[in-house]
C-alpha cells in the first residue's frame, strides 16, 4: 500500500529495529511540513519576543524538508560575525522568551540555520545561561557534508554543535543508513552509537511501500568519522533476512563507495576436477591508486592454490598484475593415463595503458601458463589461446604511427607450439595530406612485418601505399565515390616447405610485387513513406579494377580467413590482411533498404558480384567467390523499441540458392525477462583448407523473472556439426559443449545466487563434469 511522504516515517520504525528498539531506516522519501506553518525570523543572540500576531501569515502549501534549501529555511547569512562567533537565524511559528529563566523557546516547524547546518523540529529551547539548545520531535540536523540525522531529542551547543542524541537515524549523504538506541555527536563531526544497525538497502519499494531491508549489520558500537567517509564497527555481525549469519570483526566501511582494507566475503564451488572449494580474500588499499588482493583456495581434490592482484593508478596511466600459483599433478591428455610428477603451475596476466603526452602511448597485455589445462581445470579461463603484445602509438590530426609486437601461446592439446607465430615488430605509419590532389584525399601508409616460429615458415615483409579518394554528391543525389591505389611488396621467407598448406606457402627468399588498384562506387538512396514510416532505398553499384598480381609467389600469413559476406562485399580488397590482394576486373552490385517507424526499424542489405575474367586460383571453391559469378549475401536487422533484437546474416548458393552460410542472433524480453538464441551454420564444403571448415553451432540463454526480486536463468552451448561437415569430428551432429541453469536474487543492495554448470569435454586434467556455486554481494561493503 502506497503511504504518502508526510505520514512514512512512523510506519518504517520498525525496519532496522533490534530487540533494543532502534529507529528504523529513514526512507529516502521527501517530507513535509504541516500546512498553514508561519515563519519567524531572528538570532538567537536577539530574540524576537513571544507574540505570534507579528508573524507573517501562514503558508498553503508543502516544503520538501529533506532539501537543505527548503523555502521555509530563514534567508541564507554570514555563518560567523565580526568577532569571529557563530550565528544561528531560524524560523518558527511561534516564539516566546521566558525573561527569570533566561530561555528562548521556538515551536511549530522550527528552523535553525548555520551556513551549510541545519535543524528542524517540532520545538527547540535555548538557554542564554547554559548555551545548551535542545531540540525535540521529529528533529533532523544536516551537518556540513549533508547527512541527515533524524532523532526524538538532540542537544547542541550554542556553536550549534550536536551532542547526545536519542533514538536516532543517521541518513549517509554518500549512501547507506545507521539507527541506534542512542549516541553522540563529537565537536568535529564524528558520531558515535550505541547499539546501533547499518544497511545500504531502500526500506521503501520503488512505489512507495514499506519493506524489509534485505541485509543488515548490527553492532554494539559503530564510529562514524565524516573526515575519511568511514564507519567502524566492533562486535558486528552479517544478518541476512532477519538471520544472523556470521561474525565481521574488525570490519569497517567507507560510505563514499571507495574501498576500505579487510576481508572480503569467501566464495564456495564444487566441481568434477577438484572437488569443494572454498576460497577467500584479504584486500589491502594502500592509497587512492594501490590496492592488493591476495587470495587462498582449498581443495578436498587438489592442493591449495594462491593468488594476488596488484593495481596501480600512476599520473601516467594504469596497470594491474595477477597471478596464480599451485603445485598439483596434471594430465597430459583427455582420457590419457599419462600424467606428470607434481609440478608448480600457475598463470600470469598483467596489462597496462599510459598516456605520456596527447599524442603518445603504451598499451600492453601479457597472458602466459604453465601448461594447457591450467586455465580451464581451475575455471579460470575458457580461452584456447593466450595473446600478449606491446604497442606504441603515436596519433595526432593526420598521422598514426605505431610498433607493436604480439606473441600467441597455445593452449590446445592437439596443436605445435613450435608453428604459433611471433608477430615482431609489427610497424604501421599513415598519413593523411593536409592538401586536395585534384580534389581528393591522399592516404600515405608504410607497413612491416617480421613472423618467427619455432618449427616451421618464417616471413619478413614491408610495404609502401599511396591511396587517393575523391567523394562527391552529384545534383540528383548519386554519391559517388572514386579511388586509386599504388603499393609496392618486398617479401622474404624461408622454411617454406614446413607449411602444410601449398597455397599459403609462396616462394622461397626474396619476392616482390607491385599492385595497382581504380574503383568508382555509385550509390543513389531514394526516400520516402511507408506503412507510417520512412522508408530509404539505396541501390549500389562498384566497379574494382586491379592488374594481374603474383599472388601465389607471396607468403600468405594474413588474409586466410576469405568468405564471401555482406560485411566484405563492398570491399576494395575482400581479403582480411594484406598478403593477398583481389586483382581482375568486378563488378559488385545491390542494395541497402531501411525503413523506420514508431518504435520499429528494419534494416536489408542484399548483393552479388560478377567478375569480368575467370581467374580463381587464390579463391578455394566453397568460399563464395571462385567463380565467375559470386554467391548472393545478405543481412537483416530488426528491432522492436528495446523488446526485440534480431540480426540474420546469410550467403546462397548462386547456382541452386542452398543456404552456405546462415548465421542468427536473436534477443526478446526486457531487462529481466529474456531469451537470447544464436545460431551459426556454415556449410561450405571447403577440404582444401583447414582455416575454412565447415561448423554447425547453436547457443541459447533465458532469464524469468519470478516475484520481485529473484530469476531463474539457463544457457547452452551444443555442437550440432556431423561427420560429413568434418571428418576430423566424432560428433554425431548434437554434441553438448556446456550448460547453465540457476538462481538469483537481485535488489537494490544485495546479488546473490546459485549455478550449476555441466561441461561435457575433457582437456587433461580438466575434466568433465558438473560445477555448482555459490554467490553473493552487498551494496556498500565491497565484497564482490
Amino acid at each position: 500500500m502506497r503511504q504518502h511522504p508526510r505520514t512514512s516515517r512512523p510506519a518504517l520504525l520498525h525496519a532496522l529495529g533490534t530487540g533494543a528498539g532502534l529507529v528504523a531506516l529513514m526512507a529516502a522519501t521527501p517530507l513535509a511540513a504541516q500546512d498553514g506553518a508561519a515563519t519567524g525570523t531572528g538570532t538567537v543572540e536577539e530574540p524576537q519576543g513571544d507574540a505570534p500576531s507579528d508573524l507573517p501569515p501562514p503558508l498553503d502549501r508543502e516544503v520538501d524538508l529533506l532539501d537543505p534549501a527548503s523555502e521555509l529555511d530563514p534567508p541564507p547569512g554570514p555563518e560567523f560575525n565580526e568577532a569571529g562567533e557563530r550565528q544561528i537565524a531560524f524560523a518558527s511559528d511561534i516564539l516566546s522568551y521566558d525573561a527569570d529563566a533566561e530561555i528562548v523557546t521556538a515551536q511549530g516547524n522550527v528552523v535553525l540555520r548555520s551556513g551549510e547546518r541545519s535543524v528542524r523540529a517540532d520545538s527547540v529551547s535555548w538557554s542564554r545561561r547554559t548555551g545548551v539548545i535542545v531540540a525535540t520531535g521529529n528533529v533532523r540536523f544536516v551537518d556540513d557534508n549533508g547527512n541527515q540525522l533524524f532523532a526524538d531529542q538532540v542537544e547542541l551547543t550554542d556553536e550549534f554543535e550536536a551532542g547526545a542524541l536519542e533514538n536516532l537515524l543517521l541518513a549517509l549523504r554518500q549512501g547507506g543508513r545507521l539507527a541506534a538506541n542512542r549516541g553522540i555527536r563529537e565537536t568535529d563531526g564524528t558520531i558515535s552509537l550505541e547499539q546501533a544497525a547499518y544497511s545500504a538497502c531502500a526500506v521503501v519499494s520503488p512505489d512507495g511501500c514499506p519493506k524489509e531491508p534485505s541485509w543488515r549489520i548490527t553492532a554494539e558500537r559503530v564510529i562514524y568519522d565524516p573526515a575519511d567517509s568511514r564507519v567502524r564497527f566492533r562486535g558486528a555481525y552479517l544478518e541476512l533476512f532477519g538471520a544472523r549469519l556470521l561474525p565481521l570483526p574488525g570490519l569497517a566501511i567507507r560510505t563514499d563507495g571507495g574501498a576500505v582494507s579487510g576481508f572480503l566475503v569467501p566464495d564456495l564451488r564444487i566441481s568434477e576436477s577438484n572437488g569443494v572449494e572454498v576460497s577467500g580474500s584479504y584486500y589491502i588499499r594502500f592509497d587512492d591508486s594501490k590496492d592488493l588482493t591476495v587470495s587462498g583456495y582449498v581443495f578436498t581434490e587438489a592442493p591449495p592454490m594462491v593468488s594476488a592482484q596488484w593495481r596501480h593508478l600512476t599520473d601516467k596511466g594504469a596497470y594491474q598484475i595477477t597471478g596464480y600459483a599451485t603445485h598439483s599433478r596434471r594430465l597430459t591428455a583427455a582420457g590419457s593415463n599419462e600424467s606428470f610428477d607434481s609440478e608448480a603451475r600457475g598463470y600470469v596476466f598483467a596489462n597496462g595503458t599510459f598516456q605520456f603526452t596527447p599524442e603518445w602511448s603504451l598499451t600492453s597485455s601479457i597472458r602466459l601458463a604453465s601448461d594447457r589445462t591450467f586455465l580451464r581445470r581451475y575455471d579460470i579461463s575458457r580461452d584456447d589461446r593466450l595473446r600478449s603484445m606491446v604497442e606504441l602509438e603515436r596519433i595526432d590530426r593526420n598521422s598514426y604511427f605505431s610498433l607493436a609486437g604480439w606473441a600467441t601461446q597455445t593452449l590446445r592439446l592437439n596443436q605445435d607450439q613450435g608453428q604459433v607465430p611471433i608477430a615482431l615488430p609489427v610497424l604501421d605509419y599513415r598519413l593523411k595530406l593536409d592538401d586536395p590532389v585534384l580534389g581528393g584525399n591522399v592516404l600515405l601508409q608504410a607497413n612491416t612485418l617480421a613472423i618467427t616460429r619455432d618449427i616451421g615458415q618464417d616471413t619478413q615483409r614491408a610495404f609502401a601505399k599511396a591511396q587517393w579518394d575523391l567523394r562527391r554528391v552529384t545534383g540528383m543525389g548519386q554519391v559517388v565515390t572514386v579511388t586509386g591505389m599504388l603499393r609496392g611488396d618486398v617479401y622474404h621467407s624461408d622454411h617454406n616447405d614446413l607449411t602444410q598448406t601449398v597455397s599459403y606457402r609462396g616462394d622461397t627468399g626474396w619476392q616482390a610485387r607491385g599492385v595497382a588498384l581504380g574503383a568508382i562506387d555509385v550509390q543513389w538512396p531514394f526516400v520516402g513513406e511507408l506503412f507510417g514510416g520512412t522508408q530509404v532505398f539505396t541501390p549500389r553499384v562498384q566497379l574494382v579494377a586491379t592488374p594481374p598480381i603474383r599472388n601465389l609467389a607471396i607468403p600468405n600469413e594474413d588474409a586466410r580467413a576469405i568468405d564471401l559476406e555482406d560485411s566484405n562485399l563492398f570491399a576494395l580488397n575482400r581479403f582480411p590482411g594484406y598478403d593477398r590482394v583481389e586483382d581482375g576486373a568486378r563488378v559488385t552490385y545491390g542494395f541497402d533498404w531501411e525503413l523506420r517507424r514508431p518504435g520499429w526499424e528494419i534494416k536489408t542489405t542484399l548483393g552479388q558480384s560478377y567478375r569480368l575474367d575467370a581467374d580463381r586460383e587464390i579463391f578455394p571453391d566453397g568460399t563464395g567467390l571462385s567463380e565467375r559469378v559470386s554467391d548472393i549475401v545478405g543481412r537483416t536487422e530488426l528491432r522492436f523499441r528495446d523488446f526485440v533484437k534480431f540480426t540474420h546474416r546469410f550467403r546462397l548458393d548462386k547456382d541452386n540458392l542452398a543456404v552456405r552460410r546462415n548465421e542468427l542472433d536473436a534477443t526478446f524480453g526486457s531487462s529481466k525477462t529474456y531469451m537470447e538464441v544464436g545460431y551459426l551454420r556454415l556449410n561450405r564444403d571447403i577440404t582444401t583448407v583447414e582455416d575454412l571448415q565447415d561448423r554447425e553451432e547453436l547457443r541459447a540463454a533465458a532469464r524469468v523473472s519470478i516475484a520481485n526480486y529473484w530469476s531463474v536463468f539457463g544457457s547452452g552451448v551444443f555442437n550440432l556439426t556431423n561427420r560429413e561437415e568434418d571428418p576430423t569430428l566424432s560428433s554425431d551432429g548434437f554434441q553438448p559443449i556446456r550448460t547453465r541453469l540457476g538462481v538469483a536474487y537481485q535488489d537494490d543492495c544485495l546479488e546473490m545466487g546459485l549455478t550449476w554448470r555441466r561441461d561435457y569435454v575433457s582437456a587433461g586434467d580438466a575434466e568433465r563434469g558438473d560445477t555448482f556455486q555459490l554467490y553473493f554481494s552487498l551494496k556498500n561493503l565491497g565484497f564482490r
